[in-house]
């Protein structure tokens, strides 16, 4: 996997412009909420809604033996811009606890509403899995 910035180009903060990655398993995870594997809400809160999010965000991509630096794209739909705002940083140290320094290309898009009511924040991705090798002939 390769970051893409073009020379000149400003670093960005916590995303990536671009990701380059070989051929491989691509693993598409649908859009996670922040509740629980009950499909409880534990919180009405952004932060803990998106840590619970991303969580099954990564439960998931486990189940095809992916882990967080496979993920080469987020996209983020949130309904609260001012409290998404102002939670950057509480935001950031769960990302750094679950992904690590692994940035990859991101969208934040704001919505009017989510389906999953009280939900505030949900998450989708893409990942890029190495390739299983094939079983050997019968």
């Amino acid at each position: 996997m390769r970051t893409l910035l073009p020379a000149g180009w400003k670093e960005p903060v916590g995303y990536s412009n671009g990701i380059e990655v070989d051929a491989g398993r691509i693993v598409y995870l649908a859009g996670q909420v922040g509740w629980n594997a009950e499909q409880v809400f534990e919180s009405e809160h952004i932060v803990p809604q998106f840590e619970q999010a991303l969580k099954n965000i990564l439960d998931v991509l486990a189940e095809a033996g992916g882990r967080p630096h496979h993920i080469c794209r987020i996209t983020a739909f949130c309904i609260d811009r001012a409290g998404y705002l102002a939670a950057r940083k509480e935001l950031g140290a769960v990302w750094r606890r679950l992904m690590g320094r692994h940035f990859p290309a991101m969208s934040m898009i704001f919505v009017a509403d989510l389906l999953d009511h009280p939900a505030k924040i949900e998450l989708e991705a893409t990942a890029v899995l190495p390739r299983v090798p094939s079983p050997p002939a019968a």
